[in-house]
């Protein structure tokens, strides 16, 4: 079978990677895209029409009218969890089979989630960057995360491991989320509100969807006391960013700091990111070779057992599938 593998050269590089590549190239006949602009829909419908499968990187958007457009496409596979820009409704009407890849970036995005506060509340990068330019530091008191009050909110499989790692250097656990069942008697259940008016340190970690569209908005971050600081590491969407502006330039919250954000590729808002009391990072907390590698050889083993004519697992419309081999 004919796979099209749409990550630019760039992203092949740096989020499929050779290993990946290789596995692929020996279960199918690979076509690379080679442009560095992403794949959009009537490129793709061009690059895809003589393929079976498309393995497809987060840019490359799975728009309705593809799937009637190529009638030779078996399965659209998602190397990476959000799916949100891929129809899935559409592709089920045409029969083809849609995929995700699991979560293999918790332990990174965690990781970099202690980086964050540990540099808000030591002011790790604002010391390098006078030293860097030349200038003096100023000589300001930090804060240690050993007592101090954790707020996660989303305890999905980032949220938990996180708590764990947290716990370990003797912070207190706060979480927020409706449908969670937390049976751990060191962590605290609250309701947000609750939750936003004691942590020293909101993480905000929730799935992005329709309800929870700027979950952090004016009246959330007004429940925030003014030193704590807010951490994004799910996505832009879930930030009214206007009023995290506001908040940050006003000074009613202590500081902020990203990997996310509302664009595309999610990168952070460049605004939101040169404020002085923000840490921003160009969406790199899933990008390590084992997360990445746990993702793209998931794909790998997906399209083996499509074209063994078999349901992976990551299949989310395994019932509307008739393209089968």
């Amino acid at each position: 079978m004919k796979v099209l593998l749409t990550h630019t050269p760039q992203a092949r590089a740096q989020y499929y990677g050779e290993r990946s590549l290789a596995g692929l190239q020996a279960v199918a006949d690979v076509k690379l895209h080679q442009s560095d602009a992403a794949l959009d829909a009537i490129g793709l419908i061009a690059a895809a029409r003589d393929v079976d499968i498309v393995v497809a990187d987060r840019l490359t958007a799975g728009p309705s009218e593809i799937f009637p457009r190529l009638p030779n496409l078996r399965a659209f596979v998602r190397c990476a969890v959000d799916i949100r820009n891929i129809d899935v409704g559409a592709a089920s009407a045409a029969g083809v089979l849609v995929t995700q890849a699991g979560p293999g970036f918790v332990q990174s995005v965690a990781e970099l989630a202690i980086g964050f506060m540990v540099d808000l509340s030591r002011g790790v990068s604002r010391a390098s960057a006078d030293y860097h330019a030349g200038h003096k530091p100023a000589i300001v008191m930090g804060r240690q995360l050993a007592g101090s009050r954790l707020g996660i909110i989303g305890y999905g499989s980032i949220g938990r491991y996180l708590a764990g790692i947290a716990k370990v250097l003797g912070m207190e656990i706060l979480v927020a989320d409706p449908f969670a069942t937390i049976d751990d008697a060191a962590i605290r259940h609250l309701p947000l509100d609750d939750l936003l008016g004691e942590a020293d340190f909101v993480v905000c970690l929730a799935i992005a969807n329709e309800k929870t569209e700027n979950l952090i908005g004016q009246s959330a971050l007004a429940r925030m006391r003014p030193d704590a600081f807010f951490i994004n590491l799910s996505r832009g969407n879930l930030v009214d960013e206007a009023a995290l502006s506001t908040a940050l330039r006003e000074r009613r919250i202590a500081g902020a700091a990203m990997d996310v954000g509302r664009a595309l590729d999610q990168m952070p808002t460049p605004e939101l990111a040169k404020l002085p009391n923000v840490i921003a990072t160009p969406h790199i907390g899933g990008l390590t070779p084992p997360a990445i590698e746990s993702q793209s050889l998931e794909t790998v083993r997906q399209v083996e057992k499509i074209i063994a004519g078999e349901i992976p697992v990551g299949a989310v419309n395994a019932a509307n599938w008739t393209r089968r081999p």
